[in-house]
């Protein structure tokens, strides 16, 4: 079975589209609660990571599917990260009893 390389790209557009939309609700969510307590820093961190390295590998192999997927997420992540930060630093602020040492 052979398949042309716009077929290929068509299937990686496909792919990419999926997994960046994926994070679309997730954004919606923590802006819309205000909250993302229950997101793991860690796991953005590196999830971030890995999405900025996948870039730089698409740019690299002159993948645009692999390259604009990738961006578009690490710009969706980074997004989350950003808001989880200002949000649970805000929260603990908040959280403190009234009486506790500041």
């Amino acid at each position: 079975m052979s398949i042309s390389r716009v077929e290929m790209d068509a299937i990686g557009y496909a792919a990419a589209a999926m997994t960046t939309v994926s994070f679309v609700p997730q954004l919606l969510r923590v802006i819309r609660l205000r909250s993302a307590r229950d997101i793991s820093l860690g796991m953005f961190l590196i999830f971030s990571a890995g999405t900025f390295t996948w870039g730089v590998y698409g740019l690299l192999v002159h993948s645009a599917p692999v390259l604009i997927a990738n961006a578009l997420t690490f710009v969706l992540s980074m997004s989350i990260l950003v808001l989880k930060l200002r949000f649970d630093r805000h929260a603990t602020k908040h959280d403190q009893p009234a009486h506790a040492p500041r």
